[in-house]
């Protein structure tokens, strides 16, 4: 048995009978909380560069994995998978991302890289397989990411379809996080001052910025005639 084998004989031993009472009693609805709470504590830990706490984090991250996996093999979400589905359907899709690396001989020609920059300008091509359904390069975003974090992904989706220019310079001239840290805080502060929730003024601003977005695929849609635009997600 290896130690993964052990973790995950541990994860299950917990939650059946005779096992822990309150691990018997998680749902997936429940362990969310949880489950941000260690990817932010794994985040911490690899901010400070500290091998011990990066290395307890990483399995905290895992046993949570491994939590929702033993649930869901008990049929939580409708049809039953367990952690060797979750392993094979990732393995799949890292597999069908890098063809590059994976791919038969016309695909290692085709998708030749290098660099991270030419993998990149194909990514988005290899994503479109996995989710022909999707309609927008918006969907599969997750709206419940931190403002910040949600910015920098809409203002990416937006210069790749040309709404923003991605090489105009920034309504502020910043050359360091030093200096754009300082500017973040002045605004909040600003914002404190004037009884403004800034990460409420921020997410207004970016269901507007989305609106635009999808105004300007439905164009591009219209005017190319098809009804779908594949996306990146």
């Amino acid at each position: 048995m290896t130690k993964l084998d052990e973790l995950i004989a541990v994860a299950h031993k917990l939650r059946q009978p005779g096992g822990c009472p309150w691990d018997a009693e998680q749902t997936h609805d429940s362990l969310t909380k949880y489950l941000i709470e260690e990817a932010y504590e794994l985040v911490d830990a690899i901010e400070s560069g500290n091998r011990d706490e990066v290395l307890e984090e990483l399995g905290d991250v895992l046993y949570q994995v491994i939590f929702h996996s033993d649930l869901a093999a008990t049929g939580s979400l409708g049809e039953k998978f367990d952690i060797e589905d979750v392993a094979e359907l990732s393995a799949k899709k890292m597999m069908g991302r890098h063809p590059h690396v994976f791919g038969n001989e016309e695909e290692l020609q085709k998708f030749a890289a290098t660099t991270g920059d030419e993998v990149m300008a194909n990514w988005d091509d290899h994503k479109k397989k996995e989710k022909p359904h999707r309609e927008s390069i918006l969907d599969g975003i997750p709206q419940g990411m931190p403002a910040l974090a949600l910015a920098d992904k809409i203002l990416g989706k937006a210069e790749k379809i040309g709404l923003l220019d991605a090489d105009a310079p920034g309504p502020f001239s910043v050359t360091s996080e030093e200096e754009l840290g300082a500017i973040l805080l002045a605004i909040v502060s600003s914002g404190r001052a004037a009884g403004l929730d800034s990460e409420r003024a921020l997410r207004s601003a970016l269901k507007a910025l989305q609106v635009e977005i999808r105004e300007v695929e439905l164009a591009d849609a219209s005017n190319a005639g098809v009804i779908a635009i594949p996306t990146e997600e």
